[in-house]
């Protein structure tokens, strides 16, 4: 899913497919096209990137949305499953850095006047009986079948 292709959808449907109103889009890519035009050494160097940064953004949604694997989404994009990788971890790290996309740490989630209700799902595994191996009988079997070559 290209941002070309989907920036047209209604509203409804554009938070339906991506996980995040456009609003919300359009912020990201402000913050990566910031960070990556100041930190970059030369800007007018190099080959021109494949994706966008808005296309790269989608990748990412898509990768936390979807649950799809690196290498499905590389095949959708056209780019490798290592390529994938290296854009999600990019962009992630990016994001995470300005403060309006940085979530609240584990003291201020403590803080808070939350009720939490806990569920416990028990997944504990069971062995499973299985008939046991004989492998003695096995070889025994073959050395009685064997002819001696030396006669």
């Amino acid at each position: 899913m290209f941002y070309k292709h989907i920036q047209q959808l209604p509203d409804k449907r554009f938070k339906r497919a991506t996980g995040v109103p456009k609003e919300i889009l359009r912020q990201m890519s402000e913050v990566v096209t910031a960070y990556k035009t100041t930190h970059r050494k030369h800007p007018t160097r190099g080959k021109p990137p494949k994706l966008s940064w808005e296309d790269k953004i989608l990748l990412l949604l898509m990768y936390y949305r979807e649950y799809r694997t690196m290498e499905h989404i590389g095949i959708a994009y056209g780019i490798s499953e290592s390529r994938v990788c290296e854009i999600i971890q990019e962009i992630e790290s990016i994001l995470i850095s300005d403060k309006r996309f940085h979530l609240p740490g584990k003291k201020k989630l403590l803080q808070a006047e939350n009720n939490w209700e806990v569920v416990l799902i028990d997944v504990t595994e069971t062995p499973i009986e299985r008939p046991k191996q004989n492998n003695a009988g096995i070889i025994q079997a073959r050395k009685r079948n064997t002819r001696s070559r030396h006669k």
